[in-house]
């Protein structure tokens, strides 16, 4: 597939080869994330989505339970815990093989997801920013590491996006991260420019003209745009509107070298992957 390149992850001692994109579907255990279709507050729901999920092709699922939107309340870190058991009980009772990541940026919450919960990667937006136990935590319960770039946080970052080059700002914090996890022994990194997350809509479209830059770090790219601001606004639609947008994003990051698509809708995203494979495949 043009522009993709086959990647090896080790979920837990078993080595993982994926020669096509994975999709990854997004659960939100909360009752404020930012799109209403990705919440889920009862384990019924979130087993009918996991199998819907799966059915219509999933490879990995992403489980939050701290909504990191604008303004989103905060949450105590035993309420993220018990939100993430109930997630992680539903999901584990469709399937007990599908790799699972866990999105937060709490390192106590991380260590509980994977060693009591079955968690399988820790996903984190702050790329270590908000907890600084995090990278250490990660190498000792030697787990994949979703390293996206964030300045601030969530309640902060809107005021955060001053770059006088967004690409090459951001390209240098990862790297700086990225040899910071290599010397703790964190081989097993994933890199998520971070969409929307200190950046505005200028930059967030300079970043997807320059996505190719980022295959430098020769680690797996993930790319979450679906149905943010960054495809609504402009086009002065709502979330539940932004389907379309969001395939066509995940179309030009797929031909940029993107090996994993963050996505609310799995189908769309698995056609989309397939249609790229089908052209350009050799």
């Amino acid at each position: 597939m043009l522009g993709f390149k086959p990647f090896t992850i080790n979920l837990k001692g078993n080595l993982l080869q994926y020669d096509k994109p994975v999709v990854m579907g997004i659960i939100n255990v909360t009752p404020d994330s930012f799109y209403c279709g990705s919440r889920f507050e009862e384990k019924e729901s979130v087993v009918r989505c996991v199998e819907e999920m799966i059915a219509e092709g999933v490879d990995w699922i992403d489980l939050g339970a701290y909504s990191s939107r604008p303004g989103a309340e905060e949450v105590p870190v035993n309420e993220e815990i018990d939100r993430l058991a109930m997630g992680m009980e539903a999901i584990r009772s469709v399937s007990k093989n599908i790799p699972v990541s866990i999105d937060t940026f709490r390192s106590e919450v991380a260590k509980t997801a994977v060693t009591q919960l079955n968690a399988d990667i820790i996903n984190d937006i702050s790329g270590g920013n908000l907890d600084n136990r995090m990278y250490e935590t990660v190498a000792a319960l030697k787990v994949p590491y979703i390293l996206m770039h964030m300045r601030g946080t969530p309640t902060t970052m809107s005021g955060m996006n001053r770059y006088q080059d967004v690409t090459a700002e951001v390209l240098a914090e990862l790297s700086e991260k990225i040899e910071r996890l290599s010397l703790l022994g964190i081989n097993d990194v994933i890199i998520d420019p971070g969409f929307g997350f200190a950046k505005n809509i200028e930059q967030n479209y300079t970043l997807l003209r320059n996505l190719k830059l980022f295959n430098i770090f020769d680690r797996p790219l993930l790319v979450g745009v679906s149905r943010k601001s960054m495809i609504y606004r402009p086009l002065g639609i709502t979330p539940e509107e932004s389907l379309n947008g969001t395939t066509v994003i995940n179309t030009i990051s797929l031909l940029s070298g993107a090996a994993i698509l963050r996505v609310h809708d799995v189908k769309a995203a698995v056609e989309a992957v397939n249609i790229v494979n089908l052209t350009y495949r050799t």
